[in-house]
């Protein structure tokens, strides 16, 4: 009995045991479960982390470059403001000195209403002129035979009376058209002719000439005399006919004649002015292109020599022998040692009611 109930004991004890030993196990399995999902859910937050620390240094990185693009835009932005300043700066001062001309141009006891209403009204008077000028350049508009462009393309208003019917040219080639100097004639005078014809003084005659032949009008008629001691036409075989200004190609032949014309000799108004009775009807407009008063009248003086006021007799002697009532228009080119010539002729345009110049070296 007592060694059943020990082996009872002793079988017990290894029981108890065993489960001991089974449920310590079942312990230690479940702590190392438990662990091992700490260290899984761990590594799982760690990787999470990670990204968003990612991702947020990556957003510091490019609000790092728009932070450097709005500095750079910023200070393009201050430099414009500073350059717009400075203009506004100097537009100030613009306004500021120009109100100041307009001031001192302003009279004092005229109120600034008054001086704008002033400048309104000159202004309105421009235009109207302005406008009659358009319609007259209209109105004349292709009514030149010919066309004409000096050096440059200078245009000047010269006043001259180009208009009539039948209209004359006296054109002066005594030997005094080489030259303004009597000591260049002299020495012009014995060059070869070649030369002489292209003289300055002489130049700017016959560029006169084609100057006022290009201004004729169209439906008018004209002759070229030209003149010396002697009268004759620049055409020899047109003597004592009015031409048609609408014959361009007459008109250059006349231009060309006149260009293989040596000046020389002296000067005859009376005879000049004798040759326009020749012409049927009388012209209605004279233009005379001539550099002084005459050396002689119908006839060669007696003497090698003559004097001022000798010459001043024999113009005023010629002058008798114009047409009555017909305008004179004179472009003189003045020489030396004939200081009457201007004062004559510029008192025969006016009584004649023509017109006087005495044109620059560079005209036309």
């Amino acid at each position: 009995m007592a060694r059943r109930n020990k082996r009872s004991f002793s079988t017990f004890n290894l029981s108890f045991l065993d489960i001991m030993s089974c449920g310590f196990g079942a312990v230690i399995l479940v702590f190392l479960i438990i662990d091992h999902s700490i260290v899984v859910e761990s590594k799982e937050l760690n990787v999470d982390l990670l990204s968003e620390v990612n991702m947020l240094e990556e957003d510091i990185r490019e609000g790092e470059e728009g932070l450097v693009v709005l500095r750079n835009t910023l200070n393009e932005v201050n430099l414009e403001v500073v350059e717009a300043e400075g203009r506004a700066t100097r537009v100030i001062d613009e306004v500021e000195e120009y109100e100041a001309l307009i001031a001192a141009l302003i009279p004092e006891d005229v109120s600034e209403d008054e001086a704008v209403e002033k400048l309104k009204a000159e202004v309105q008077s421009l235009e109207e002129e302005v406008k009659k000028l358009r319609e007259a350049a209209e109105e004349e508009s292709g009514k030149s035979a010919r066309s004409f462009v000096g050096d440059g393309n200078r245009q000047y208003l010269t006043g001259l009376n180009l208009g009539g019917k039948n209209i004359a040219i006296l054109l002066d080639i005594s030997a005094s058209m080489l030259a303004d100097r009597v000591v260049n004639i002299i020495r012009l005078r014995n060059m070869d002719p070649k030369l002489q014809r292209s003289a300055e003084k002489w130049t700017r005659a016959l560029n006169t000439m084609d100057w006022l032949t290009s201004q004729l009008p169209v439906g008018s008629e004209y002759q070229v005399i030209t003149f010396n001691t002697q009268a004759q036409t620049a055409l020899p075989d047109t003597a004592g006919q009015w031409l048609e200004v609408a014959d361009q190609a007459q008109l250059e032949d006349m231009s060309q004649a006149l260009r293989e014309i040596t000046p020389a000799g002296g000067t005859s108004l009376e005879n000049v002015f004798d040759y326009l009775q020749t012409l049927s009807p009388i012209p209605d407009n004279i233009f005379l292109i001539t550099d002084g008063l005459p050396t002689q009248g119908a006839n060669p003086p007696r003497g090698n020599t003559v004097s001022g006021n000798q010459r001043q007799r024999l113009y005023r002697q010629a002058v008798r022998k114009l047409p009555a009532n017909v305008p004179v228009n004179i472009i003189l080119a003045p020489m030396e040692g004939d200081p009457l010539a201007a004062s004559e002729f510029w008192q025969l345009a006016q009584s004649t009611r023509g017109s006087f110049m005495s044109p620059s070296s560079d005209w036309p």
